[in-house]
C-alpha cells in the first residue's frame, strides 16, 4: 500500500488519550506500576489497555499492510534493529505506534547488562547482550579499535557500545588513557595498551602514570605476575612477550637460567657458569651466588657445580650476619618487625635470611609454618634464593589495630611450631596513637 500514514492516523483517532500516555510512558521505560499510579488505575489494568491497544492497531496493519508480522519478524532475527529500520520495512512514518506493532508480533527490546536498549527491537532479546559479551573478551582495546572489535563481536552497527560497555555493570572501564580495560586487572591492560601504542619497551617508571599506581615498584611488582610482559636484561625496560622481534631471553629468572645452563654443557667450575648464565641471562655475580642455594643445584666431589639430581650435594650458605632486630634464646626466636604497606595488603614481607638460616631453612624453597591462636591463619616463613619471607601477617596487625610505622613483635617457639604476635610500640612513641584515643595499644594477637 502506498499510504504511510495509516498508522499514524489510527494511532490518533482510534487510540484514546489515555492508551497513548500509557503507550509512551512504557516507551521510555517507566513501569506498569509507576503509570497506574499516575492514571489511578492498578498494574494490571494498565497492562490489559496496552495489549487491547497494540490489538487494535495490529487488525489494522492485518488489513492493510498483508504478511506485516512475517516481515518484521525475520527483520528482528538480528541481535538489534532500529524502529525506523522496521517502519522503513513497512513502508510506514517513524512513529511510536510501530512499537506497538512489533510488540504484538512478538519482538522485545534487547537485554543487555544496562537494561533494555530502548528504541531498538529483536526477536531474540538476549542475543545483543552475548554479543557484548563477546565483545568484553577481546578487550583490552584501544578506543579506536571498539567499532572494530565490536562488529567482529556481532554488535550491529550504531549500538551504543561505548554507553554499554561504561556501565557500572560492565565488567569492563575506560583506563586514564580512554581505552578499554577489565575491570579486575585495569592497571596491567593499560600497560599492555601503552607498550602496544608505543611499539618498543619502555622503563616501569613510564608505565607508573597509564597503570594509575604509586610506584614503579608497585607497577614492576604487576607486570611480573602476567605473562603478557616480560622485562629486558640488562637494561630493565619491559616488553611485551608478543614481540617476537626481541631477543627475549626464555628464563623467567636467573635461576632457570643457571640450571638450563647445568643442564646442558654438565658439571662447571663456578666462574665458567657464571659467564655463561650472564652470557644468556644478564644478572650479577651476587645474584647467582644465591641461586647456588637453589634445591637443583649441588657441589661435585671435584668442587664443580651440577645438578642435584645427578648426584650432587647441595650447597648450604653460611650463616648470615645477625641483624639488631632479631634474636635466638634457647627454643625461641624473636623478631621485630616494621609495619609497612606490604604487611597490610596481605604481601609476604622481606625479612633477613638470618632468620631460614637459623630455622634450618638452607636451601631454596623451603618453608615452615607455624600455628597461631585465635582462629589466624598460619604464619609461613619461605627461603628463597636471594631472601626470606613471613607470610599472613596483615589479620593480626589490623586486629592490633597497627597503622604503618608500627613494630610487630613475632615469637616463634621452635619446638612446639606455634608463633605470638604482639604490637611492640612505646605507647608513648607509637604511630597509632591520636589524641583523641588514650588507651594503650592491644597486647597479644
Amino acid at each position: 500500500m502506498d499510504d504511510d500514514e495509516w498508522l499514524i492516523r489510527a494511532w490518533q483517532t482510534v487510540v484514546d488519550e489515555r492508551a497513548r500516555t500509557i503507550a509512551e510512558g512504557r516507551a521510555e521505560g517507566r513501569t506498569l506500576e509507576d503509570i497506574g499510579n499516575d492514571l489511578k488505575v492498578s498494574r494490571e489494568r494498565v497492562r490489559q489497555i496496552m495489549a487491547e491497544t497494540q490489538r487494535q492497531l495490529a487488525s489494522f496493519a492485518d488489513i492493510l499492510c498483508k504478511g506485516w508480522r512475517d516481515t518484521v519478524r525475520a527483520l528482528g532475527e538480528s541481535p538489534a534493529v532500529r524502529r525506523s529500520s522496521f517502519a522503513a520495512t513497512l513502508n510506514l512514518k517513524d512513529h511510536l505506534a510501530v512499537e506497538l506493532l512489533l510488540a504484538e508480533a512478538g519482538l522485545g527490546a534487547p537485554r543487555t547488562w544496562a537494561g533494555p536498549l530502548r528504541g531498538w527491537w529483536t526477536v531474540r532479546l538476549d542475543a545483543l547482550d552475548k554479543a557484548l559479551k563477546d565483545l568484553t573478551t577481546k578487550v583490552p582495546l584501544l578506543d579506536s579499535d571498539l567499532d572494530d572489535a565490536a562488529a567482529e563481536a556481532g554488535v550491529p552497527s550504531g549500538i551504543p557500545s561505548a554507553e554499554i560497555l561504561a556501565h557500572p555493570q560492565s565488567g569492563v572501564t575506560r583506563s586514564a588513557e580512554g581505552h578499554w580495560v577489565r575491570r579486575q586487572a585495569r592497571g596491567r591492560d593499560a600497560a599492555y595498551l601503552w607498550l602496544l601504542n608505543i611499539g618498543h619497551p619502555c622503563p616501569v617508571e613510564e608505565l607508573v602514570g597509564p597503570m594509575s599506581v604509586a610506584t614503579a615498584a608497585a607497577a614492576r611488582e604487576a607486570l611480573r605476575r602476567d605473562d603478557r610482559f616480560t622485562q629486558l636484561r640488562p637494561e630493565g625496560t619491559w616488553a611485551l612477550s608478543e614481540w617476537s622481534h626481541l631477543r627475549i631471553t626464555p628464563y623467567k629468572n636467573a635461576v632457570e637460567a643457571l640450571v638450563g645452563v647445568v643442564t646442558e654443557f654438565g658439571p662447571l667450575s663456578r666462574a665458567a657458569l657464571f659467564a655463561k648464565v650472564r652470557e644468556i641471562y644478564p644478572v650479577s655475580a651476587w645474584r647467582l651466588t644465591q641461586c647456588l642455594l637453589s634445591d637443583q643445584i649441588g657441589e661435585t666431589d671435584q668442587g664443580l657445580i651440577d645438578l642435584v639430581s645427578r648426584g650432587a650435594r647441595p650447597i648450604e650458605e653460611e650463616e648470615p650476619a645477625q641483624p639488631a632486630t632479631m634474636a635466638v634464646e634457647g627454643d625461641f626466636l624473636g623478631a621485630r618487625i616494621t609495619i609497612d604497606r606490604d604487611v597490610l595488603r596481605g604481601s609476604g614481607v622481606r625479612v633477613s635470611s638470618w632468620l631460614t638460616w637459623r630455622l634450618g631453612l638452607r636451601q631454596a624453597p623451603m618453608s615452615r609454618t607455624f600455628a597461631t591462636a585465635a582462629g589466624h591463619a598460619p604464619l609461613v616463613v619461605r627461603r628463597g634464593t636471594s631472601t626470606a619471607q613471613i607470610s599472613s601477617l596483615r589479620r593480626h596487625a589490623l586486629e592490633l589495630k597497627t597503622v604503618e610505622g608500627c613494630v610487630l613483635l613475632l615469637l616463634l617457639h621452635l619446638v612446639d611450631g606455634t608463633a605470638q604476635v604482639s604490637h611492640g610500640c612505646a605507647w608513648s612513641a607509637c604511630p597509632a596513637r591520636t589524641t583523641t584515643d588514650s588507651s594503650p595499644p592491644t597486647g597479644t594477637g
